[in-house]
Protein backbone atom coordinates (compact mmCIF):
# COMPACT_ATOMS: atom_id res chain seq x y z
CA UNK A 1 0.00 0.00 0.00
CA UNK A 2 1.41 3.07 -0.78
CA UNK A 3 1.71 5.40 2.54
CA UNK A 4 -0.39 8.63 2.98
CA UNK A 5 -2.16 10.80 5.26
CA UNK A 6 -5.55 10.20 3.36
CA UNK A 7 -7.90 10.06 6.49
CA UNK A 8 -10.62 8.54 3.37
CA UNK A 9 -8.39 6.33 1.75
CA UNK A 10 -8.83 3.07 4.08
CA UNK A 11 -12.55 3.06 3.14
CA UNK A 12 -11.37 3.75 -0.61
CA UNK A 13 -9.65 1.01 -1.15
CA UNK A 14 -12.74 -1.39 0.37
CA UNK A 15 -14.77 0.08 -1.96
CA UNK A 16 -12.61 -0.57 -4.79
CA UNK A 17 -12.60 -4.28 -3.74
CA UNK A 18 -16.30 -4.63 -3.11
CA UNK A 19 -16.67 -2.83 -6.99
CA UNK A 20 -14.19 -5.95 -8.02
CA UNK A 21 -16.10 -8.27 -6.50
CA UNK A 22 -19.48 -7.27 -7.72
CA UNK A 23 -18.07 -8.15 -11.37
CA UNK A 24 -16.01 -4.86 -12.26
CA UNK A 25 -12.25 -5.86 -13.52
CA UNK A 26 -9.91 -4.27 -12.07
CA UNK A 27 -9.27 -1.64 -14.98
CA UNK A 28 -12.55 -0.49 -14.94
CA UNK A 29 -12.27 0.22 -11.15
CA UNK A 30 -8.74 1.95 -11.52
CA UNK A 31 -10.60 4.44 -14.20
CA UNK A 32 -13.90 4.62 -12.11
CA UNK A 33 -11.58 6.08 -8.48
CA UNK A 34 -8.69 7.62 -10.66
CA UNK A 35 -5.85 5.16 -9.30
CA UNK A 36 -3.47 2.68 -10.79
CA UNK A 37 -4.40 -0.53 -11.89
CA UNK A 38 -1.57 -2.05 -9.88
CA UNK A 39 -2.53 -0.56 -6.81
CA UNK A 40 -6.30 -1.66 -7.29
CA UNK A 41 -4.74 -5.53 -7.55
CA UNK A 42 -2.98 -5.29 -4.57
CA UNK A 43 -5.86 -3.74 -2.39
CA UNK A 44 -7.71 -6.90 -3.45
CA UNK A 45 -4.97 -9.09 -2.94
CA UNK A 46 -4.28 -7.96 0.85
CA UNK A 47 -8.32 -8.09 1.24
CA UNK A 48 -7.93 -11.94 0.43
CA UNK A 49 -4.99 -12.51 2.71
CA UNK A 50 -6.62 -11.05 5.92
CA UNK A 51 -9.71 -12.02 4.88
CA UNK A 52 -11.55 -8.31 4.80
CA UNK A 53 -15.09 -8.40 4.60
CA UNK A 54 -18.63 -6.45 4.80
CA UNK A 55 -17.86 -2.75 6.34
CA UNK A 56 -13.79 -3.39 7.50
CA UNK A 57 -11.56 -1.01 5.78
CA UNK A 58 -7.86 -1.64 4.52
CA UNK A 59 -6.05 0.30 6.75
CA UNK A 60 -2.97 2.56 5.27
CA UNK A 61 0.53 1.04 6.33
CA UNK A 62 3.00 2.67 8.62
CA UNK A 63 5.41 4.65 6.94
CA UNK A 64 7.92 3.48 10.03
CA UNK A 65 11.03 1.93 8.88
CA UNK A 66 10.34 -2.54 9.53
CA UNK A 67 14.81 -2.18 10.35
CA UNK A 68 17.12 0.94 11.31
CA UNK A 69 21.08 0.71 9.99
CA UNK A 70 22.06 0.73 13.28
CA UNK A 71 19.76 -1.33 15.12
CA UNK A 72 21.81 -4.23 17.35
CA UNK A 73 22.46 -7.39 15.60
CA UNK A 74 20.40 -10.25 16.86
CA UNK A 75 23.55 -11.80 18.42
CA UNK A 76 23.87 -8.67 20.38
CA UNK A 77 19.80 -8.70 21.91
CA UNK A 78 20.13 -12.07 22.80
CA UNK A 79 23.27 -11.99 24.96
CA UNK A 80 21.55 -8.59 26.84
CA UNK A 81 18.51 -10.78 26.91
CA UNK A 82 20.54 -13.79 28.67
CA UNK A 83 22.87 -11.59 30.98
CA UNK A 84 19.29 -9.87 32.27
CA UNK A 85 18.32 -13.51 32.74
CA UNK A 86 21.16 -14.82 34.38
CA UNK A 87 21.71 -12.15 37.07
CA UNK A 88 18.94 -9.92 36.82
CA UNK A 89 21.27 -6.72 37.20
CA UNK A 90 19.78 -3.86 35.50
CA UNK A 91 21.28 -1.86 31.94
CA UNK A 92 24.12 -0.25 33.35
CA UNK A 93 25.85 -3.16 35.26
CA UNK A 94 25.32 -5.29 31.55
CA UNK A 95 26.78 -2.70 29.38
CA UNK A 96 29.71 -3.10 31.56
CA UNK A 97 29.71 -6.96 31.69
CA UNK A 98 28.99 -6.28 27.49
CA UNK A 99 32.05 -3.87 26.86
CA UNK A 100 34.49 -6.13 28.80
CA UNK A 101 33.30 -9.17 26.64
CA UNK A 102 34.03 -6.64 23.45
CA UNK A 103 30.81 -6.26 22.29
CA UNK A 104 29.75 -2.94 21.26
CA UNK A 105 26.85 -1.41 22.89
CA UNK A 106 25.20 2.20 23.84
CA UNK A 107 24.15 1.83 27.32
CA UNK A 108 20.78 3.59 26.31
CA UNK A 109 20.05 0.69 23.57
CA UNK A 110 21.01 -1.71 26.21
CA UNK A 111 18.30 0.27 28.15
CA UNK A 112 15.88 0.13 25.05
CA UNK A 113 16.15 -3.82 24.43
CA UNK A 114 15.61 -4.33 28.03
CA UNK A 115 12.46 -1.89 27.69
CA UNK A 116 11.19 -3.55 24.53
CA UNK A 117 11.26 -7.12 25.65
CA UNK A 118 9.54 -6.10 29.05
CA UNK A 119 12.38 -6.76 31.04
CA UNK A 120 11.90 -3.79 33.84
CA UNK A 121 9.55 -2.83 35.61
CA UNK A 122 7.60 0.41 34.19
CA UNK A 123 7.64 3.51 36.08
CA UNK A 124 4.10 4.21 38.00
CA UNK A 125 2.27 6.55 36.62
CA UNK A 126 1.08 7.24 40.57
CA UNK A 127 4.49 7.52 41.39
CA UNK A 128 5.52 10.94 43.53
CA UNK A 129 9.24 12.77 42.31
CA UNK A 130 10.98 13.49 45.16
CA UNK A 131 13.09 16.26 44.54
CA UNK A 132 17.18 15.59 45.85
CA UNK A 133 17.34 17.00 49.03
CA UNK A 134 21.39 17.16 50.45
CA UNK A 135 22.36 15.08 53.34
CA UNK A 136 22.91 17.59 56.20
CA UNK A 137 26.01 16.91 58.74
CA UNK A 138 24.88 15.44 61.77
CA UNK A 139 27.33 18.07 64.04
CA UNK A 140 24.99 18.13 66.49
CA UNK A 141 21.91 16.34 68.02
CA UNK A 142 18.53 16.91 66.02
CA UNK A 143 20.71 17.58 62.81
CA UNK A 144 19.87 14.55 60.94
CA UNK A 145 17.26 11.80 62.51
CA UNK A 146 16.84 8.45 60.74
CA UNK A 147 13.21 6.95 61.21
CA UNK A 148 12.39 3.53 59.75
CA UNK A 149 9.35 0.56 60.26
CA UNK A 150 10.58 -3.07 61.41
CA UNK A 151 7.92 -5.67 60.01
CA UNK A 152 7.00 -8.83 61.90
CA UNK A 153 4.30 -11.17 60.36
CA UNK A 154 1.70 -13.01 62.89
CA UNK A 155 1.30 -16.78 62.29
CA UNK A 156 -2.10 -15.81 60.33
CA UNK A 157 0.32 -14.37 58.17
CA UNK A 158 -1.11 -10.52 59.40
CA UNK A 159 1.99 -7.78 60.23
CA UNK A 160 2.71 -5.83 63.50
CA UNK A 161 5.13 -3.15 63.68
CA UNK A 162 7.78 -1.51 65.34
CA UNK A 163 8.37 1.92 64.43
CA UNK A 164 12.27 3.13 64.94
CA UNK A 165 14.13 6.52 65.27
CA UNK A 166 17.89 7.41 66.32
CA UNK A 167 19.36 10.82 65.94
CA UNK A 168 23.14 10.28 63.98
CA UNK A 169 24.84 12.24 66.53
CA UNK A 170 24.14 11.62 70.04
CA UNK A 171 22.92 7.84 69.30
CA UNK A 172 19.73 8.36 71.27
CA UNK A 173 16.97 5.86 70.13
CA UNK A 174 13.47 5.40 70.54
CA UNK A 175 10.82 2.93 69.45
CA UNK A 176 7.33 2.33 69.84
CA UNK A 177 5.15 -0.96 69.20
CA UNK A 178 2.15 -0.63 66.49
CA UNK A 179 -0.57 -3.06 65.38
CA UNK A 180 -0.76 -0.78 61.95
CA UNK A 181 0.95 2.15 60.37
CA UNK A 182 0.51 5.02 58.79
CA UNK A 183 1.35 8.32 57.70
CA UNK A 184 -0.75 9.97 60.73
CA UNK A 185 0.97 6.90 62.99
CA UNK A 186 4.27 8.48 61.50
CA UNK A 187 4.13 11.75 62.48
CA UNK A 188 2.96 11.68 65.79
CA UNK A 189 5.51 9.18 66.48
CA UNK A 190 7.61 11.85 64.94
CA UNK A 191 6.46 14.26 67.92
CA UNK A 192 6.49 11.76 70.97
CA UNK A 193 10.13 10.98 70.22
CA UNK A 194 10.70 14.66 69.45
CA UNK A 195 9.51 15.58 72.82
CA UNK A 196 11.51 12.10 74.52
CA UNK A 197 14.86 13.11 73.03
CA UNK A 198 13.87 16.90 74.70
CA UNK A 199 15.61 18.44 71.54
CA UNK A 200 14.72 20.15 68.09
CA UNK A 201 14.94 17.44 64.92
CA UNK A 202 15.84 19.77 62.13
CA UNK A 203 15.74 17.14 59.39
CA UNK A 204 14.16 13.37 59.49
CA UNK A 205 15.25 11.00 56.93
CA UNK A 206 13.60 7.66 55.60
CA UNK A 207 13.12 5.24 52.91
CA UNK A 208 9.99 5.06 50.64
CA UNK A 209 7.78 3.42 52.45
CA UNK A 210 4.19 4.55 51.89
CA UNK A 211 4.19 5.36 55.66
CA UNK A 212 6.61 8.18 55.14
CA UNK A 213 4.08 10.07 52.09
CA UNK A 214 3.48 13.29 50.73
CA UNK A 215 0.91 13.66 53.79
CA UNK A 216 4.12 12.92 56.38
CA UNK A 217 6.22 15.22 54.64
CA UNK A 218 3.63 18.65 54.94
CA UNK A 219 2.93 17.62 58.07
CA UNK A 220 6.63 18.05 59.27
CA UNK A 221 6.96 21.21 57.38
CA UNK A 222 4.05 22.68 59.58
CA UNK A 223 6.13 21.85 62.59
CA UNK A 224 9.56 23.38 60.82
CA UNK A 225 10.96 20.26 60.32
CA UNK A 226 12.65 18.91 56.94
CA UNK A 227 11.93 15.39 55.49
CA UNK A 228 14.68 13.61 53.34
CA UNK A 229 14.17 9.92 51.33
CA UNK A 230 16.74 8.09 51.14
CA UNK A 231 17.45 6.33 47.57
CA UNK A 232 15.41 3.91 46.25
CA UNK A 233 16.33 0.05 46.97
CA UNK A 234 19.86 1.53 49.14
CA UNK A 235 19.37 0.48 52.77
CA UNK A 236 22.89 1.69 53.70
CA UNK A 237 21.68 5.30 53.25
CA UNK A 238 19.65 4.62 56.77
CA UNK A 239 23.08 2.58 57.98
CA UNK A 240 22.74 3.98 61.49
CA UNK A 241 19.17 3.19 61.95
CA UNK A 242 19.40 -0.14 60.56
CA UNK A 243 21.84 -1.48 62.71
CA UNK A 244 19.99 -0.19 65.40
CA UNK A 245 16.52 -2.07 64.14
CA UNK A 246 19.12 -5.08 64.20
CA UNK A 247 20.52 -4.35 67.39
CA UNK A 248 17.24 -4.11 69.06
CA UNK A 249 15.83 -7.21 67.82
CA UNK A 250 18.99 -9.37 68.78
CA UNK A 251 19.27 -7.91 72.62
CA UNK A 252 15.51 -6.34 73.08
CA UNK A 253 13.67 -8.88 71.24
CA UNK A 254 15.33 -12.23 71.73
CA UNK A 255 13.96 -15.35 71.74
CA UNK A 256 10.98 -14.31 69.57
CA UNK A 257 8.54 -13.09 72.90
CA UNK A 258 4.86 -13.05 72.36
CA UNK A 259 3.45 -9.82 70.31
CA UNK A 260 1.35 -8.44 73.95
CA UNK A 261 5.34 -8.24 75.58
CA UNK A 262 6.68 -6.41 73.07
CA UNK A 263 5.66 -3.18 74.32
CA UNK A 264 7.40 -3.41 77.69
CA UNK A 265 10.81 -4.83 76.36
CA UNK A 266 11.38 -2.00 74.48
CA UNK A 267 10.79 0.19 76.72
CA UNK A 268 13.10 -1.75 79.12
CA UNK A 269 15.82 -2.05 76.28
CA UNK A 270 15.50 1.47 75.54
CA UNK A 271 16.67 2.45 78.66
CA UNK A 272 19.18 0.23 78.96
CA UNK A 273 19.76 1.13 74.80
CA UNK A 274 20.60 5.24 75.94
CA UNK A 275 21.96 4.91 79.48
CA UNK A 276 24.27 2.26 79.78
CA UNK A 277 25.68 0.31 76.39
CA UNK A 278 28.45 1.44 75.25
CA UNK A 279 28.58 2.47 71.70
CA UNK A 280 32.16 2.17 69.38
CA UNK A 281 30.67 5.05 67.29
CA UNK A 282 30.37 7.42 69.94
CA UNK A 283 33.90 6.41 71.54
CA UNK A 284 32.47 4.08 73.74
CA UNK A 285 30.07 6.56 75.17
CA UNK A 286 26.73 6.20 76.03
CA UNK A 287 24.01 8.61 73.97
CA UNK A 288 23.27 10.11 77.73
CA UNK A 289 26.74 10.88 78.24
CA UNK A 290 27.36 12.59 74.76
CA UNK A 291 24.05 14.69 75.19
CA UNK A 292 25.74 15.98 78.05
CA UNK A 293 28.25 17.92 76.28
CA UNK A 294 25.51 19.79 74.01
Amino acid sequence: MAYTSNPNLPKVRMQAVRLVRLGWTTRQVARHFGYNQSSVVRWVKRAETERLHGNTHIPTKSSRPKSHPRALSPEIVSAVIEARMRHGRCGEVIWHELKKQGVKASLASVNRTLKRHELVKPRSKWARYRPHVDRPLAAYPGALVQVDTIHFTRPDGTKWYIYTLLDVCSRIAYAEYTPRFSQRFSFEFVLRAQNKANFKFQMIQTDNGPEFGKWFKDELGYKEISLRHSRVRTPNDNAHLERFNRTIQEEGLAGYPAEAEVPALINAYLNYYNNERLHLGINCQTPAEVMQSY
